[in-house]
């Protein structure tokens, strides 16, 4: 549970951690369109390097960074299998009945798993480096516009920050019950799969009842603070710096390169 990565903020003095948060999130959705516009090895190659040059930046630990993808092991695994077993192409390895091992299989299996987990180190790089205040200004005020039309920015940029925030609270609750289970007895690891599903419900309602629970304290600490969400001040002003101007370079390099190996390379499979 200590592994989740999402929502946790790593405390350190670096090039990224004092970029503008609004250009790390536009930052993060032109990578994550620049991983799905390369087609072939040498655009995900390009998005990789951009990537490591970002963490080398951020002053992250390596290790710290690469904790995210546990979290999608099994799916990484799941899925790269399907595709290689059903998978069809010309170029045939082994085929029996149903199933067959193919070369386009295997490299879809391949792109679909350096995309995954580019996507998800990406992700968890913005919630490492950026406070989850700085993400909450960053998301109203990329969502400005939307004011126009009586679109409640603000309460919609709050809520995210919350439930991204609550991600490792509740990991870490549901460790403490768990364990607390185990002390009395009860037994996780045994057992098909009805049965381990049966054994997690002791842990899901008092994990749902103290999430209720911090979430009316949260109610009523806002309450006690006079929160009401409207004209709102803002202690610290969103400013671009030469930073962001790099970044907004980088990115745009990034997604110019990746187009143009798409055009003059091609798909690879």
């Amino acid at each position: 549970m200590k592994e989740v990565t999402f929502g946790q903020y790593y405390p350190v003095d670096s090039f990224i951690h004092r970029m503008d948060p609004r250009l790390k999130i536009v930052f993060l959705i032109g990578f994550i369109v620049a991983i799905f516009l390369a087609d072939n090895f040498y655009g995900l190659a390009a998005c990789a390097g951009v990537l490591i040059l970002a963490v080398a930046l951020s002053r992250v630990p390596v290790g710290k960074v690469l904790r995210a993808v546990r979290g999608i092991l099994f799916l990484v695994i799941f899925t790269a299998a399907i595709n290689i077993l059903f998978h069809t192409g010309e170029h045939v390895y082994w085929q029996w009945s149903i199933f067959s091992v193919t070369r386009e299989g295997i490299l879809f299996s391949a792109y679909l798993i350096l995309r995954l987990v580019l996507l998800v180190v990406c992700s968890s790089l913005l919630t490492y480096t950026t406070t989850p205040v700085s993400l909450t200004d960053g998301i109203e005020s990329l969502l400005t516009p939307l004011k126009w039309i009586r679109f409640p920015v603000h309460a919609l940029a709050l809520i995210m920050s919350i439930a991204l925030r609550f991600i490792p609270i509740l990991m870490d609750e549901t460790d403490r019950i768990k364990n607390a289970q185990k002390a009395r007895g009860a037994d996780f690891e045994s057992g098909g799969p009805i049965k381990r599903i049966k054994a997690f419900i002791p842990i899901l309602v008092p994990l749902l009842l103290s999430a209720f629970r911090r979430a009316d304290e949260l109610g009523d600490a806002m309450d006690a603070r006079c929160y009401g969400g409207k004209t709102r001040t803002k202690y610290k002003k969103l400013h671009f710096t030469w930073r962001d101007l790099l970044g907004f370079l980088l990115l745009a390099a990034l997604i110019t390169g990746v187009v143009l190996l798409r055009i003059y390379v091609g798909e690879m499979l």
